[in-house]
């Protein structure tokens, strides 16, 4: 197989779990043509929890000969998947010592027109003032710092530096140049003055100075020593780049200090290759051999052959790797040239009408984020329901239209129960059933940018106003906590809504802890990308309820069913003998009941109240805020969430409630203080419990671990207090009511 693909290799980019039968045999018929064996196919095909039977691969090996499908078929799916051809990697992808040159992508300046910009010597000489700049800028005060003042020469009489030192940090380093009296070298050792002395940009383990022992990937450095120094200097303002420190070196070149910020090394050669592949093209005559993260720089502060290292400048240019990144792919477009304002100014363009009033636009995105058991998945069919029939949602009025709802999470039958639930919940006819369309995908959904293209194709011709996806840690690729990763998975919504002329509607989940003391958007779970990129954010934040508060909508309840009981059995007796006040009492409306209802109907009355009070202790409250581009921000909205929907409160009842962590500490510490006794202990956890079961109901299953996970205790502090209940049972990690003995 010398000069061909590695096919196993290419095997790595496919995953046979999201492979068709078919496709698998192909995958195999290819193997086999292609001079590879059975056990090779089987070794790929464990990846298949599921589906691989042992010995099968085999069996079907002999029944492959002659089928005429080669190991193009193998390439063509892992191109699918992301693997990209030697060839065209080599056109993105530098070698580590590369040379670049060719085409124009990612000019930014021209080199034959740039003007030079001077460097000047600091005014006042203050070594150690240069120093702790550059350690203070670059280095945590923890971080272990390298440095070398001692050299050796070489047959050619260059002097070179040693290893040097690594078990100093920065913190370290500062305090000591600090009570130095501007005597550096009584801190780090004197240094021959026609060599100079050196500093490492990266932080360092303490037990070296190689690649291996640099702990993160911050910075690397940007160096020419065959350009004029003022060249140099214009043209590494004029890239903007993300340079922490920038130091003449006291001979012929300046030594730029420039934010990396990657995760791993893998990344940090991928990053440094780019920055290079910039430069080079944009005049400046990189040192290659830089590259290293463990690389030595000039150090400020020193004197060499009689001439200053010094600082130039620090924090220069665009203030994160991301935001030059993204500056420089702007450059190389195919985006629509400038416009002149003097142009539209009497006519201006439409603007996209309305989705969701006051919130969002068609042809807009929107995230909704919120914690477990927020009923995020419920709201949005309700979403999908509002615009379908043209009805409010959480009281925002919304466009009629047709709306495709993609189920991720829900297998087929329950999503369709979901939606004829919520329609019965809100009471609402459903007379346009036939503008939702709901795409089923559990068990099928694949990555976002695998699945945007063949979500447009479905839906072309289908003049959907929204498209609703449910969740997208279903097809969320990569580091949710990388913004460049988080950038290219949130760009595939924009592509959706270009595309279709859709809104899409998304939601997500909270970050762990308390939310309460946090910004709307500062709530989602990984990288400010999911915040800082829909167009509205609406966020959920749960509400604290009182006993006081529960035990006021207990009574209200009842009061409630009391006065309608009574005015049907007997209108003329509620006129004349109940007032005002007796409405507000239970007893007096018991009182009222019993005078008035026959036993079977009081009896009905109270089996409603029993009802309506378990529905009151089992509903949750939540505060709705947004962030939002188009549109004024909204006063907060604050509903209840009673299963299987959302219902605002009109009442105003929960608008003083504080989230937990936004309560006075005086008000937390007072309630931690409240004594409880043994047998009121017990019945709250016992109250608790029912209303964890209860909701947790809302799922396929009741789990140990999402009791667990709603009560805010572990799984072993549950089975406790259902043994201590009695009412419930665990088979298999899922919680059950006892069967009641006849």
């Amino acid at each position: 197989m010398e000069n061909k693909i590695d096919l196993l290799a290419l095997l790595e980019y496919v995953d046979p779990a999201y492979l068709d039968y078919q496709e698998w045999l192909n995958v195999g018929m290819a193997l086999r043509y292609e001079g590879y064996t059975a056990s090779d196919w089987e070794d790929w095909s464990k990846r298949d929890g599921q589906r691989y039977h042992p010995g099968e691969c085999f069996k079907k090996w002999t029944t492959f000969e002659g089928s005429g499908i080669t190991g193009a078929t193998i390439t063509q799916m892992a191109k699918e998947n992301g693997w990209e051809s030697r060839s065209k990697k080599e056109d993105h992808e530098l070698g580590w010592d590369d040379e670049i040159s060719g085409d124009d992508d990612y000019v930014v300046i021209d080199k034959n027109w740039i003007e030079g910009k001077e460097v000047s010597e600091p005014s006042v000489w203050n070594p150690v003032r240069e120093l702790t700049t550059y350690l203070e800028t670059l280095f945590e005060a923890s971080e272990n710092v390298g440095y070398v003042v001692s050299t050796w020469q070489n047959d050619e009489g260059k002097y070179l530096p040693t290893k040097g030192n690594w078990d100093r940090t920065a913190g370290e380093l500062i305090q000591a140049l600090n009570q130095s009296d501007g005597d550096i070298g009584a801190v780090l050792g004197d240094y021959n003055p026609e060599a100079g002395a050196w500093i490492r940009f990266n932080p360092l383990d303490g037990n070296g100075v190689k690649n291996a022992n640099v702990t993160e990937y911050k910075y690397a450095l940007v160096e020419s020593d065959s350009m004029d120094l003022e060249k140099q200097n214009a043209i590494l303002r004029e890239l903007e780049l993300p340079i922490a420190t920038l130091v003449f070196s006291g001979k012929k070149s300046l030594h730029a200090i420039v934010k990396i910020d990657a995760a791993n090394y893998d990344e940090y050669r991928n990053r440094v290759d780019y920055l290079y592949d910039v430069c080079k093209k944009n005049g400046l005559d990189i040192d290659n051999q830089n590259r290293n993260p463990s690389r030595l720089s000039r150090m400020p502060g020193i004197e060499r052959n009689g001439k200053k290292q010094f600082i130039i400048d620090t924090n220069i240019g665009k203030k994160t790797w991301e935001e030059w990144h993204d500056w420089i792919e702007d450059i190389n477009d195919d985006l629509p040239d400038p416009e002149s304002l003097t142009d539209f100014w009497d006519d201006m363009p439409k603007l996209a009408p309305p989705l969701i009033e006051g919130v969002l636009r068609q042809g807009h995105k929107m995230l909704m984020a919120g914690p477990s058991k927020a009923g995020k998945s419920f709201a949005l069919i309700e979403l999908s329901i509002a615009i379908a029939e043209g009805r409010q949602w959480l009281g925002w009025n919304c466009t009629k239209g047709k709306v495709l709802y993609v189920n991720l999470e829900l297998d087929r039958p329950s999503a369709l129960h979901r939606f004829k639930d919520v329609y019965n919940a809100l009471g609402w006819q459903p007379s346009n059933l036939s503008n939702i369309d709901i795409w089923n995908l559990r068990g099928k959904s694949v990555p976002m940018d695998k699945l945007a293209p063949k979500l447009i194709r479905r839906a072309a011709k289908k003049n959907y106003i929204a498209v609703i996806i449910d969740p997208i840690y279903k097809v969320l690729t990569g580091d949710e906590n990388s913004a460049d990763q988080m950038a290219h998975f949130t760009n595939q919504f924009d592509k959706v809504c270009t595309e279709l002329g859709s809104s899409v509607i998304y939601c997500h989940h909270h970050s762990k802890g308390t939310q309460g003391g946090k910004k709307s958007m500062d709530r989602s779970s990984g990288s400010g990308v999911f915040a800082r990129d829909p167009d509205a954010l609406i966020d959920l934040i749960e509400l604290e309820l009182t006993d006081d508060l529960l035990k006021q909508q207990e009574n209200a309840a009842a009061t409630e069913i009391y006065s309608n009981f009574i005015r049907n059995a007997n209108f003329d007796y509620f006129d004349e003998n109940v007032g005002i006040d007796d409405q507000q009492s239970v007893s007096q409306m018991n009182t009222h009941a019993k005078k008035v209802l026959p036993a079977k109907t009081l009896e009905e009355a109270e089996s409603a109240i029993n009802k309506a009070v378990k529905q009151v202790r089992i509903r949750s409250a939540w505060r709705v805020e947004g962030t939002l581009r188009e549109y004024p921000k909204f006063d907060p909205i604050n509903m209840w969430f009673q299963y299987p929907i959302h219902r605002v409160d009109h009442t105003g009842i929960l608008k003083d409630i504080q989230p937990e962590s936004e309560q006075p500490s005086w008000k937390k510490n007072f309630q931690k203080k409240k004594k409880k006794g043994p047998s009121e202990i017990k019945k709250e956890q016992n109250e608790a419990l029912e209303s964890a079961f209860e909701a947790c109901s809302i799922e396929e299953k009741i789990t140990l671990e999402s009791m667990a996970e709603y009560l805010g205790v572990t799984d072993r502090t549950v089975r406790n207090r259902i043994k201590n209940h009695g009412g419930f049972q665990i088979i298999n990690g899922e919680v059950e009511r006892k069967s009641k003995k006849r």
